[in-house]
């Protein structure tokens, strides 16, 4: 450990992550440096730059090359990798975990109910990463302000089962008067399968005998998302 450090000594001031983060700002270090940031040591003849390096390495051998490998990976996957004890595992899942919460809490004040790109916005970077079709329900009082969101079922990597019955439960408990509902495409096409309009066909007709209006169902991709009232399928749902 100590022959890392002298390493990382002899590299000049402005190339060492630390000093370079704090003469230059962090938007200066590349992914690497900022890794060796958070490892903050590295191991036994390697410093956290080359400990870093290993772990984007790792990544690379996976279905998400660089820093959305961390996204991915499981605490297990990363002590693979020489050097990654549990601590470190679970310091770098955090940073993945923390980098979504930042980007929901940035997009939540931004949030329109009858805007569906606001509301993709705030639930991309929660559902564009996950590997499984989660459905969540999305809530609003008569006024159209935001009551918050349920996580109804976490479905296979095909496919999730929800039946109206989950969905209006929960309305009624949080005295919503309409409602949205969100889920994801692992496969990062949000275009809707004919079960997505099957059940949101369901769906609607229930919350009309409920007096709880769906207003409109948006399926999360990659960066990409098709909300069914903007593509002209609500019609073909609630007819």
């Amino acid at each position: 450990m100590n022959n890392a450090n002298n390493i990382m000594k002899q590299l000049p001031r402005e190339q060492r992550p630390y000093e370079k983060c704090f003469m230059q700002g962090e938007g200066s270090l590349n992914d690497t440096e900022l890794l060796a940031v958070i490892l903050r040591s590295g191991t036994s003849g390697k410093n956290s730059l080359a400990l870093a390096q290993e772990i984007l390495k790792f990544m690379e051998s996976s279905s998400y090359p660089g820093l959305m490998g961390l996204m991915h990976v499981s605490v297990q996957d990363l002590m693979k990798i020489h050097g990654i004890g549990q601590v470190k595992a679970v310091q770098l899942k955090c940073i993945g975990e923390l980098s979504k919460r930042i980007a929901k809490a940035a997009a939540r004040p931004q949030i329109v109910m009858n805007k569906p790109s606001s509301i993709a916005a705030y639930y991309m970077e929660e559902l564009r990463h996950e590997e499984q079709e989660l459905v969540i329900c999305m809530m609003s009082d008569v006024k159209g302000h935001f009551l918050g969101d349920k996580i109804l079922t976490r479905g296979t990597a095909t496919g999730s089962l929800v039946t109206p019955r989950e969905i209006f439960m929960e309305a009624l408990r949080r005295h919503a008067v309409s409602l949205i509902l969100i889920h994801n495409h692992p496969s990062g096409d949000p275009t809707p399968s004919p079960d997505d309009l099957q059940i949101t066909a369901r769906i609607y007709q229930a919350g009309e005998l409920l007096g709880i209006h769906l207003l409109d169902h948006i399926v999360i991709g990659d960066q990409r998302y098709c909300s069914f009232r903007e593509e002209g399928l609500w019609n073909t749902c609630t007819e």
